[in-house]
């Protein structure tokens, strides 16, 4: 720390589906199945308008092929299969005769009917028909629309559940991909075992079972991970301490910043989400991931705009105005920015408009445009003007105050980025002598963290815009002892080391590819005595660790910490120390 942002950058990776994630519970994504309370508040699919067993999930669904022959199961086949895992978009593995099948909306214990829908050589994809036994950890997703957004994968799943299962993803991907010794302990669920389970889920990468030792207990499988072998003393000395998943108190509501796309029907404006794996509108009232008050700016500003005849941007003909609209909430100060992405400079009735969202929303403090009139599927456009109030919007994480700016990347869940910026930190070790570098450093969020524990710091960040915004939020806190430059991480980085600046501490918070290859070469070759790596992606953690170890480094302990609950992504924190 994925759904699974930064300054337009990749960094947008978090909240993207998101990303982190990343993400964005407007953006498309596989979600599970299960039973939804009817509700009012049931979405409306309108005209358009205008991302273990990791490695075996393939990328893409692709065409379709004749059919396969000599595979124990055939297209439309109904079968019964036990699910022995969940891969890493959240669908439940099993087998039948052998065969691999991903069932969406089934959960790692269950015994489920299934229609196979598709075929390929060595898997397939089954529609889940029925649960003949189910999991205690399946819930009944609160949101009403959950079938048909994208935004969150796993809400069918309890959210003790969850935690266990994204600390198991971790797990696996550092074991398979990192090849790395992982402390065998049972995963205990996180922390109060009055709030969470003791389980550990296995992931899709697990297959191979000799890895894997089945105990029964209360009803369910209880899947305990072992190491494949048997570590001798020195590697288990040295097995890396994977902390359970730092989780919420109030997994709901989390969200400051919702990114709506908007279409149009005979009634006037609707908005909320692509439904899953197409471009086609579910109109919602309602988010339980987003903050309420980003949910009544979102419906007033459809209210409003249907009332004036403000037309939508149709992607097909490339006509409309209104594209999407952004909010921005700061969960600290209050504040709130709007944002209204348009297809031209021309607002009618621009005035009136932004008169009746003034007096219906009072805290909105920023109403600005972002012009786009390229026909993309890009949200922002070059051009950004305030209509009314600031540029920007205040809020903290700690006590660390940043400017939000429309197009500047903030962490969409404030209250666990405080947790991950606070493991980073006391990863870091910091006494106020140190002298750190932060890669990928954003606006300076992490930079200015670590600022207030060390001696010395400095940022780098290929975007210039980015940059700019860290160095104001440096002037804003008053912090002297931290400095900017634009580029790329792994040729400032030596740059500097050719100035003699020596780095105690080096943090790492890569996009979801993770480290530029020169960049890992770069720390080993400035050999800091700690580095700290911050991921929204399993797989390029574990294998960026894989090269960090091998040229030196050991790893200590991760920390999964979970950014966006009832989604698929996992951000983590990694702790390497210099090997002697």
């Amino acid at each position: 720390m994925s759904n699974t942002n930064r300054s337009g950058r990749g960094k947008n990776r978090r909240n993207s589906a998101a990303s982190q994630g990343q993400g964005n519970a407007m953006a498309s994504r596989q979600p599970g199945k299960s039973s939804r309370p009817s509700s009012r508040q049931q979405g409306k699919e309108v005209r358009p308008q205008g991302a273990s067993l990791s490695a075996v999930r393939p990328k893409g669904r692709g065409r379709e092929s004749a059919p396969i022959e000599g595979l124990p199961v055939s297209k439309n086949e109904e079968t019964v299969i036990d699910i022995i895992g969940m891969n890493h978009d959240g669908e439940g593995v099993g087998r039948a005769n052998g065969y691999t099948l991903f069932v969406q909306g089934a959960l790692p214990g269950e015994t489920v009917r299934v229609r196979v829908m598709k075929t390929k050589k060595q898997y397939g994809y089954a529609k889940l028909l029925e649960i003949v036994k189910a999991s205690p950890d399946r819930v009944s997703a609160p949101c009403p629309i959950y079938d048909q957004c994208g935004g969150c994968q796993i809400q069918h799943m309890s959210y003790a559940g969850q935690l266990a299962w994204k600390r198991q993803l971790v797990v696996d991907n550092l074991q398979r991909i990192g090849k790395l010794n992982v402390m065998v302990e049972d995963a205990d669920a996180q922390g109060d075992e009055a709030n969470q389970k003791k389980r550990s889920e296995k992931n899709v990468d697990q297959v191979a079972e000799p890895a894997i030792t089945e105990e029964q207990g209360n009803g369910s499988n209880r899947i305990r991970l072992r190491l494949e072998g048997v570590m001798n003393e020195e590697a288990a000395a040295h097995a890396i301490r994977v902390l359970p998943t730092m989780g919420m108190d109030e997994p709901w509501r989390y969200r400051n910043k919702a990114q709506v796309p908007i279409g149009a029907t005979e009634g006037g404006l609707v908005g909320g989400f692509y439904a899953k794996g197409s471009h086609r509108i579910i109109d919602m009232e309602t988010c339980l991931i987003q903050h309420e008050h980003n949910d009544e700016v979102v419906a007033k500003v459809k209210e409003i705009g249907s009332h004036l005849g403000i037309s939508a941007y149709n992607e097909e003909t490339g006509r409309g105005l209104l594209r999407h609209v952004v909010v921005k909430k700061a969960f600290r100060t209050g504040e709130m920015m709007l944002v209204l992405v348009t297809n031209g400079r021309d607002i009618p009735h621009k005035d009136e408009w932004i008169g009746s969202i003034r007096e219906a929303i009072p805290h909105v403090a920023s109403i600005c445009q972002n012009v786009n009139k390229k026909q993309t599927n890009v949200i922002f456009g070059d051009e950004t003007r305030v209509l009314w109030g600031r540029d920007v919007i205040y809020d903290y994480i700690g006590d660390v105050q940043f400017a939000i700016s429309p197009r500047s990347f903030y962490q969409v869940n404030p209250v666990q980025t405080e947790v991950l910026y606070g493991k980073t930190v006391e990863y870091a070790g910091l006494s106020g002598k140190e002298t750190v570098i932060d890669a990928y450093c954003g606006i300076g969020t992490i930079s200015l963290f670590l600022a207030q524990h060390a001696d010395q710091v400095y940022g780098v960040e290929i975007v210039p815009e980015a940059i700019e915004d860290a160095r104001s939020n440096a002037m804003l806190n008053e912090m002297k002892n931290v400095k900017f430059e634009v580029g790329a991480s792994e040729d400032v980085i030596p740059r500097w080391k050719e100035q003699g600046i020596e780095a105690d501490v080096i943090v790492v918070d890569p996009p979801r590819k993770g480290c530029d290859p020169r960049l890992l070469d770069t720390i080993l070759e400035m050999k800091p005595e700690r580095v700290v790596y911050v991921s929204c992606n399993p797989s390029t953690l574990a294998r960026d660790l894989r090269v960090l170890e091998d040229g030196g480094y050991r790893t200590v302990e991760v920390t999964p910490v979970d950014m966006f609950p009832h989604t698929v992504h996992v951000e983590s924190v990694a702790m390497l120390l210099r090997e002697v």
